[in-house]
């Protein structure tokens, strides 16, 4: 029902703004998706009292190292937040199968994110804004390849400056150790994650959209960092050449295995 969600009772009824569609989202990501996501990985969730003033529109903003983490985003998320969340998925990936679409829809109320460059899909984002539709967004374009945060693209923060909407800063934090990019199924013996939501965010006067962009990835690396430093989930390693990152991995380990021993 949406009059929990006055901001859609006027808006066209669509597989973004409908009651019946979200009802079966629900099913399909409470009842289906979050209890194969949390018994194959232990999850932790932080930040609900951050979020209790969020009403309407905002702009979830996440860092992006695995395919857990948006269905970690949204079956955490508090449900009146998430019921009509849409998530940003890559248009020449997750909408060039049929089969593919209809899943990427029904369980994450997907809307098509262009890659390519071309203008075709352009405009999607800020017509769902301004219909009152939450997003979830992964503003470093792809998933990581090694665990580290990458720049963030000023894209949700222009959006958000445009239509007036929150950013809420999102942290994943252990994904990218749990299911590292290029496997189907994350490790076995449940690793850990964690999920740590931030204060929603508003462009300051005078800031530009890259300003912004940066002060929420500075945010959502802050707020990762609350979530992880411990053995079982590392410290997000800071942004450096890969290099770089392979002796820290490797450090990492041998630092574990000593423990272990």
């Amino acid at each position: 029902m949406t009059d929990k969600h006055p901001h859609l009772i006027r808006a066209p009824k669509d597989r973004f703004t409908s009651g019946v569609m979200a009802g079966m989202r629900f099913v399909a990501q409470r009842m289906v998706l979050k209890p194969v996501v949390w018994s194959i990985t232990r999850v932790s969730v932080r930040g609900h009292d951050a979020v209790k003033g969020v009403h309407g529109a905002f702009i979830a903003v996440a860092n992006h190292s695995s395919h857990l983490d948006a269905p970690l985003i949204m079956c955490a998320l508090p449900r009146r937040l998430g019921r009509y969340l849409a998530a940003g998925a890559a248009a020449d990936y997750f909408f060039d199968i049929w089969w593919r679409r209809i899943l990427t829809s029904l369980f994450f109320n997907a809307f098509p994110i262009d890659r390519t460059g071309t203008a075709e899909k352009r405009g999607v984002s800020k017509k769902l804004l301004a219909r009152g539709v939450p997003l979830l967004v992964f503003p470093e374009g792809t998933r990581s390849k090694t665990g580290e945060m990458a720049d963030f693209k000023a894209g949700a923060a222009a959006l958000s400056m445009a239509c007036d909407v929150p950013c809420v800063p999102v942290a994943i934090v252990g994904a990218s150790l749990a299911m590292p990019r290029g496997r189907n199924w994350p490790l076995p013996g449940r690793p850990p994650v964690a999920v740590v939501f931030g204060a929603p965010m508003l462009g300051l006067p005078g800031e530009t959209a890259d300003e912004f962009s940066a002060r929420i990835a500075k945010e959502v690396r802050r707020l990762h960092s609350t979530g992880s430093g411990t053995a079982a989930i590392p410290a997000l390693p800071t942004h450096a050449r890969t290099s770089d990152f392979t002796t820290y991995t490797r450090t990492d380990s041998s630092n574990s295995a000593k423990g272990a021993a």
